[in-house]
């Protein structure tokens, strides 16, 4: 359906201008509403919509563009098609975790990429997200040991740039086809400090653990210091009112150093010090 005239006149006021060189995080049209109004601005420079979000928008009940969402699950199957065909070889994938806001020379940074670098020598693939901080310090070791160094990158509405040091590149839409590339192809994740994108990998990771969706999977927390928080809150709180049981805790190795982390990989999954 068109835009109502009321929302072409509300968005041409707000990004109108009077000087062609003003600049564009000037022009804030506001936020769109339904589908079809968000799908109006796609293109504009400013309002950058990503595929998830289309997706993820609930459609009106005079909306014609609801009826799309059917044929969008041939672009979502053409994109689990490509990750799974990509991929196919990955058989001994770690996937590394953190902020992409983390410095180059930060110690965290240092630590993740002795951990790729760690892991590639011992016949592992490194996965990340792709992009900065830890992602690209995971990648770098790897990539620098002569290892698979796998980037799985998202399609964001601000421009994640793709780190240099990858040997094996894709790049996603919906976030849930990436999630599923890394739980599918990893046999651990190794978390360092990060924000709430770290903390979802954390948690889905733990909830296909508990709910034995996946078996034999370790997940190991880098930096004590950074996660005391919160393990002094599940093991407090959470526990304490029964929402989850010991033995759960017990599913988080904590560490501060790369080779243990690398080491209690190794146990975990039945690999010697070469990888076999």
């Amino acid at each position: 359906m068109a835009e109502s005239k009321a929302n072409k006149t509300r968005f041409k006021q707000k990004s109108k201008t009077k000087s062609t060189t003003r600049k564009i995080k000037e022009i804030e049209p506001l936020e769109p509403e339904t589908i079809a109004e968000a799908k109006a601005l796609e293109k504009h420079p400013y309002w950058l919509t990503t595929e998830d979000e289309v997706l993820l928008r609930s459609p009106e009940p005079e909306d014609k563009f609801k009826s799309s969402d059917s044929w969008r699950v041939f672009r979502i199957l053409g994109e689990f098609v490509g990750g799974f065909d990509e991929l196919a070889t990955i058989t001994r994938g770690v996937s590394v975790f953190g902020s992409a806001r983390t410095k180059a020379g930060d110690a965290n940074y240092l630590a993740a990429r002795e951990t790729g670098k760690l892991l590639a020598e011992a016949g592992f693939e490194v996965i990340t997200g792709g992009g900065p901080g830890i992602m690209e310090a995971a990648n770098r070791g790897a990539f620098e040991a002569g290892g698979v160094s796998v980037g799985c990158n998202i399609e964001l509405p601000f421009e994640q740039a793709a780190n240099t040091f990858q040997n094996r590149s894709l790049t996603f839409k919906y976030f849930f086809v990436r999630k599923t590339m890394f739980i599918k192809y990893s046999n651990a994740y190794v978390i360092f400090p990060g924000g709430f994108g770290t903390m979802d990998e954390v948690f889905e990771a733990l909830t296909l653990i508990q709910t034995r969706k996946i078996r034999n999977f370790p997940v190991v927390l880098f930096n004590s210091q950074y996660w005391q928080g919160l393990l002094a809150w599940l093991s407090s709180t959470m526990l304490r009112e029964k929402n989850i049981g010991a033995e759960d805790l017990g599913l988080i190795h904590l560490t501060d150093s790369p080779k243990d982390a690398v080491d209690f990989i190794i146990k975990c999954c039945g690999f010697d010090e070469n990888g076999e």
